[in-house]
């Protein structure tokens, strides 16, 4: 038995399927659902979906009157590229080494948790990249990445009319009109589309706003001085009483590419969106799905629907690397049934 044998890629996508089961699912793998197809450029149809228009009537014994199709935006973009390695550097590696040679099963379970726990990164954030662009799609209608050399910038055409600026910040707590700003997004996407949005989605501290909010506190309980402190659920029902509107509080960070924690889901925005899904994760095929998988000098495993992991033996120095790699992109084709607010006053 060697490291060749005890890393491998199809153990390594094992093990971070388990690794999942141990933790919550991202907001967009149920709004972004996952799918794959070939090549790198993905295309979808914006704005094909809206008010019904009433059939013409007609006389007898003539013609139809020919329909022209409603129009709608075509959108091409080709995916982004992504790919990270790691590897089991010397110090490790003797570790392993002397945990083979000692038999002892118990020592090299150990060691070999502690080697996938670190390959895991790699895939952690794939997941994370996923989610970034998913939530920023959502919340902005627009992606930018630019990193290790690299510049994407996507627009999805969300319509200028469903990106609004509250008229009085959230932050002021003691005269914000929050419910009637929900409101009026909510009316303005019915108006435009025949749908009414259901869901919304704040970070924590937008939240905050919402709970510390007089003229919210006053109408839950009715007392003149508004200084009841309201709780997580009495807010989530009496939105739900008041708007038929269900808010969740997406509160998960990533480490982004300058190094810094943040918010998939940013302060002072307040996202409206209808049920169901909004679009696709698309993934498309990596080079070493399609080019290293026959090799036998490489092993690759798929997970996460498109994403690749290879563990590729090197033998100077003698180690074993492994490298995941993803082509991504999420489609957005209910860009025009979301309405994005942003909480500072404009």
């Amino acid at each position: 038995m060697t490291i060749f044998d005890l890393v491998t890629a199809n153990d390594l996508a094992a093990y971070w399927k388990v690794f999942l089961q141990e933790r919550p699912p991202f907001l967009g793998d149920e709004l972004f659902p996952a799918n794959k197809k070939l090549g790198l450029d993905i295309k979808w149809i914006k704005g094909a979906k809206g008010l019904p228009i009433v059939l013409k009537p007609s006389a007898y014994d003539v013609a139809a009157v020919p329909r022209p199709r409603i129009a709608f935006e075509r959108f091409t973009a080709q995916m982004p590229f992504f790919k990270e390695s790691k590897y089991i550097d010397e110090e490790l590696r003797q570790q392993l080494n002397m945990v083979i040679e000692s038999g002892n099963q118990a020592y090299i379970d150990s060691i070999i948790n502690n080697v996938f726990d670190d390959e895991m990164s790699l895939l952690d954030g794939a997941a994370a990249r996923r989610e970034q662009m998913r939530m920023s799609v959502l919340t902005s209608g627009a992606i930018a990445v630019s990193a290790n050399g690299q510049n994407y910038t996507y627009d999805y055409g969300v319509p200028t009319a469903h990106k609004a600026n509250v008229d009085t910040a959230w932050s002021d707590t003691g005269t914000a009109t929050i419910v009637e700003d929900i409101r009026v997004g909510q009316d303005l996407i019915e108006d435009d589309t025949g749908e009414r949005p259901t869901r919304a989605v704040v970070s924590r501290k937008t939240w905050g706003y919402m709970l510390n909010n007089e003229i919210i506190r006053k109408s839950i309980y009715m007392f003149s001085d508004g200084r009841s402190t309201v709780s997580d659920t009495a807010l989530k029902s009496y939105l739900m009483e008041q708007l038929e509107l269900e808010v969740l509080v997406y509160s998960k960070r990533y480490v982004n590419d300058a190094g810094v924690s943040t918010r998939y889901v940013p302060d002072d925005t307040f996202t409206l969106f209808p049920a169901g899904a909004l679009g696709t994760t698309w993934f498309g095929t990596t080079p070493e799905e399609s080019d290293l998988m026959a090799r036998v000098a490489s092993n690759v495993a798929i997970t996460d629907v498109g994403v690749a992991v290879a563990t590729i033996a090197k033998e100077d120095p003698v180690n074993v690397d492994t490298k995941v790699t993803m082509i991504c992109l999420p489609s957005f084709e209910m860009a025009d049934h979301v309405y994005q607010l942003d909480l500072t006053k404009a």
